[in-house]
């Protein structure tokens, strides 16, 4: 019951003086912190006060001291715990209580369901729902009816569903999730954008220092190493590439999620164990990563706007993704890469042989890539779309279903 216990920390962000108008962003693991850097830096260099709120961990603190913000620990479990859901639901509704917060913006599954109905119960005059996909998309049975009424609920309870790309608010709309006036989609989509500084092309010795012979052609893969990811097919696509191309690597950058959709201990061995899969681990930093692969291939089954699809392009290297919800937002088919149906290894492995044996033709993808995201998805021109949103939200008032003003209807079709 020590979730009860009087919150020093709360007490101290709570008694700061408002001198600004304070935004509270949700999230539920430490994990998603890797997708809010600049962000919440911007919101806060442009005047706003910012409280980050998420399970405790390292990232948290240190995304909070990196990006100027406050971090507020309150531990919210992953999966289904009606107890200790009941229990975090408490302390947010106690945290936004004392912080009075003039926006509130929960994302990810439990968050976004706990932190809206708290700022619900609370009064949290403006309340917006990042929705940054759909765990319903690959869940079947009861669990796809528990995760599809408390999706209706997190949107029933929030002012602005702010959907992560465009295919994912079509999505919404077709299972009845939110009403279209409360949908909103920033630019092109993305709600991070990709800084073009830091992914870009260039040489890097990583290869050696990763033991890859330097003519190995490398397939990469960058994110969390799950089903709904597409690992299982991707595993399996690449053995058949081995067939024609002996000599590729396929290097997985990123780590064994414990969630409900975890590998199988056997293909964890068969990963491990594979003389030429090359399996890192969790990386924070993975720009020298991109650029020592020939292509990327995502082959998702479900996302809202893949970042790490920006960050490779960005690099200059073409990427093979899926036509999965949100992933094929992140391709122009056939300009900046490939896309394949999800679940269908065989696709993945013509589209990668397909690359493989047109050198020419990657980097002309991978130079369209680049310009493609320089174009749209520089992370300073999703943050300048952000705060706008935040300052029109702010000038509009939530009392009534919100409609905001030109100024963020405008950016958002440009």
């Amino acid at each position: 019951m020590g979730s009860f216990r009087r919150d020093s920390r709360l007490d101290a962000l709570s008694l700061a003086r408002r001198e600004r108008p304070l935004i509270v962003i949700g999230i539920t693991h430490p994990q998603t912190c890797l997708v809010l850097t600049g962000r919440l830096r911007a919101l806060s260099e442009s005047g706003f006060r910012v409280v980050l709120i998420s399970s405790p961990g390292a990232l948290l603190d240190e995304t909070a001291e990196r990006e100027g913000v406050e971090a507020l620990p309150i531990p919210m479990r992953r999966g289904i715990a009606p107890l200790s859901d009941l229990i975090s639901l408490f302390r947010l509704v106690q945290a936004l209580f004392r912080l009075r917060p003039d926006i509130a913006e929960f994302s990810t599954p439990k968050a976004g369901l706990l932190g809206s109905v708290a700022g619900l119960l609370c009064g949290v005059p403006r309340r917006i729902y990042l929705l940054r996909g759909l765990r319903l998309e690959t869940a079947s049975g009861l669990t796809r009816w528990i995760l599809h009424g408390t999706e209706q609920l997190a949107a029933a309870c929030c002012h602005v569903v702010l959907c992560n790309s465009m295919s994912l608010r079509y999505q919404v709309l077709a299972l009845r999730l939110a009403g279209e006036e409360k949908l909103r989609l920033l630019g092109q989509g993305s709600s991070n954008g990709v800084d073009v500084e830091r992914f870009c092309p260039g040489p890097t010795d990583l290869k050696a220092r990763l033991g890859i012979p330097v003519h190995a052609p490398v397939i990469g893969f960058v994110g969390r190493l799950t089903r709904d990811k597409g690992i299982p097919e991707l595993v399996q696509a690449f053995g058949v590439l081995l067939k024609t191309a002996p000599q590729a690597r396929l290097l997985l950058v990123g780590w064994y999620d414990e969630s409900e959709d975890a590998l199988s201990p056997a293909l964890r061995a068969q990963i491990d164990q594979h003389p030429n899969i090359v399996s890192t681990g969790f990386v924070s930093d993975t720009a020298a990563y991109y650029r020592t692969m020939d292509m990327m291939v995502l082959p998702t089954r479900r996302e809202g706007f893949p970042n790490v699809v920006l960050e490779a392009a960005a690099s200059g290297i073409p990427v093979i993704a899926t036509l999965a919800t949100g992933s094929r937002d992140a391709v122009l088919p056939e300009v900046t890469g490939l896309l394949v149906p999800p679940g269908y290894p065989e696709a993945i492995t013509e589209a990668m042989l397909q690359l493989l044996a047109n050198p020419a033709r990657r980097r002309l993808m991978g130079a369209a890539a680049r310009k493609w995201v320089l174009e749209r998805f520089r992370h300073t021109r999703i943050h300048e779309l952000t705060v706008a949103m935040f300052e029109d939200l702010l000038e509009a008032g939530c009392q009534r279903p919100l409609h905001l003003p030109a100024r963020e209807a405008a950016v958002a079709g440009d």
